[in-house]
């Protein structure tokens, strides 16, 4: 059986509608079109609208209208807030629905989506919705140094970049739509949401939930495609700011793109995270932490803990653990309520993971669990651990983007660290130890955007996410996020003119 078949609530009958666009508060539909497979049967369901030159054009037009004529960012705070929080409260009533579409398109089991993406989707909104009318500018007192007796009232105000682009990914289709748009609209910006044509399902249904909570028609666009449309959107010289998700590839194609006009650019692109377990810790502690670290959401996260260093007193414990968890998790369809882990989310991914997983044993590596390809229908790939791997090795080098951990041994903490460090990435980094003075002391030295104490994968609205190095430009989360959808303007009046 599969995802489909099993699902139980009218997200079925909304998933097998031919999606099409939303561009100035109305439902459209262009002539091309793509599939849309469900990744535990590799089959496609359905059919959604591909995006080309007049969708784009008419989508950043309607957002360009609706920017200008103020009917957002101009409206009374409280009044946006209501809207933001309303949009939070129809996510938590339809989260059963948006868990099945979740389920189904990325290929997560439901429990998983409902428990995290869905509750995490609704915090966001409310979070950024608490920001409205709060952020702002402040009074200068001037000291011109040549202009010592005049005065001057000068202050700053922080105003909505205007028109962005929204391109999320297929790992978290829901989650990374309320990332992207959250602090945009609490902003008072205007946009554009470009949904990975993999997982275009969530996005399609939250849009129509943000129309029905009473957003301004232009405000919140969507545009369903592949990556033209984003290249479409990233280029287009009507679009102020692009906010991208996804490979650091892509992104640097992004960059690339945007440069016409000179927008505004923020990406949160890939990484391969070092988890750091000393002989210090908490050992059962760790080990769970470990495997929850590389195998959530199949390992399909930026922020995957895919290089794993155990210190050499404690290797062997920690490794049979890992592995005993890794053993235990049941594959299966994302409806099932025994499913574990789900498929991957497409044909181009597992063949994509398996490809790594082959060099790696190629090169010398070994597979202590894992290592085979399913041979059935769908997208599924064992969890795997390999060992005796090298940083010369792509596995442990390259981002796999599955549920795949190379294990190595460590005795030195100076070592770990330059070893750590030794990535173009820099995304998110854990460490185990009960020594807080050591704690502390490695998390300075290590060269990622987050490190996780005794803890792994955890995330809050308040708490900034983004990388060092290759790992992205730019926050998530947090007042930072709102950083990244204003400009600055400073005013300085000469209260001595007449």
């Amino acid at each position: 059986m599969t995802t489909f078949d099993l699902m139980k609530t009218s997200a079925k009958e909304f998933a097998v509608k031919n999606h099409g666009h939303f561009i100035g508060g109305e439902w459209c539909s262009s002539k091309k079109t793509f599939e849309v497979f469900d990744p535990s049967s590799g089959k496609a369901f359905t059919k959604a609208s591909l995006a080309e030159k007049s969708e784009v054009d008419a989508a950043v037009s309607a957002a360009r209208i609706a920017f200008e004529r103020g009917e957002w960012s101009h409206m009374q705070s409280a009044e946006r807030a209501k809207i933001m929080w309303r949009i939070a409260d129809l996510i938590e009533e339809h989260g059963d629905i948006l868990a099945e579409l979740e389920s189904l398109d990325n290929g997560k089991p439901v429990r998983v989506a409902k428990l995290a993406d869905i509750s995490l989707a609704a915090a966001h909104f409310r979070y950024y919705a608490g920001w409205v009318g709060k952020f702002r500018g402040q009074t200068i007192d001037m000291s011109v140094p040549f202009m010592k007796k005049s005065m001057f009232h000068a202050f700053t105000e922080r105003e909505p970049v205007g028109v962005v682009a929204q391109i999320i990914p297929w790992n978290f289709p829901l989650l990374m739509a309320a990332w992207k748009l959250a602090p945009a609209l609490a902003a008072g910006c205007t946009v554009i949401l470009k949904p990975a044509e993999q997982t275009p399902l969530s996005a399609c249904y939250l849009t129509g939930l943000i129309h029905k909570a009473g957003m301004p028609g232009g405000v919140v666009n969507m545009l369903n495609g592949d990556g033209s449309t984003g290249a479409l959107l990233s280029a287009h010289d009507g679009v102020d700011k692009v906010a991208f998700t996804g490979s650091t590839e892509v992104g640097k194609l992004i960059l690339q793109s945007a440069c016409g006009n000179l927008k505004k650019v923020s990406l949160e692109l890939g990484g391969k995270s070092p988890n750091i377990i000393f002989a210090d810790c908490d050992v059962e502690q760790s080990i769970i932490g470990a495997a929850n670290g590389i195998f959530f959401n199949h390992g399909q996260c930026c922020c995957a803990g895919s290089r794993l260093f155990i210190h050499e007193k404690i290797y062997d414990r920690v490794l049979e653990g890992v592995k005993k968890l890794a053993l235990s998790i049941k594959l299966g369809v994302g409806m099932n309520p025994e499913t574990m882990m789900g498929p991957l989310v497409s044909k181009e991914q597992f063949d994509r993971v398996n490809s790594y997983v082959k060099s790696g044993l190629s090169d010398g590596a070994e597979a202590v669990c894992g290592a085979k390809a399913s041979t059935g229908d769908g997208y599924f790939v064992e969890p795997t651990v390999l060992t005796h791997t090298n940083k010369n090795m792509s596995v442990m080098s390259e981002e796999i983007f599955g549920p795949v951990v190379c294990a190595m041994k460590f005795n030195d903490e100076e070592a770990v660290i330059k070893e750590a460090n030794d990535s173009i990435y820099g995304l998110a980094a854990g460490l185990w130890t009960k020594d807080i003075n050591q704690a502390h002391r490695i998390s300075k030295k290590l060269r990622t955007g987050t490190v996780w104490v005794n803890c792994y994968n955890v995330f809050d609205a308040a708490l900034p996410f983004g990388g060092y190095k290759q790992s992205g430009w730019g926050r998530e989360m947090g007042a930072e996020a709102l950083a990244l959808y204003t400009e600055t303007k400073s005013v300085c009046i000469d209260l001595a003119s007449n």
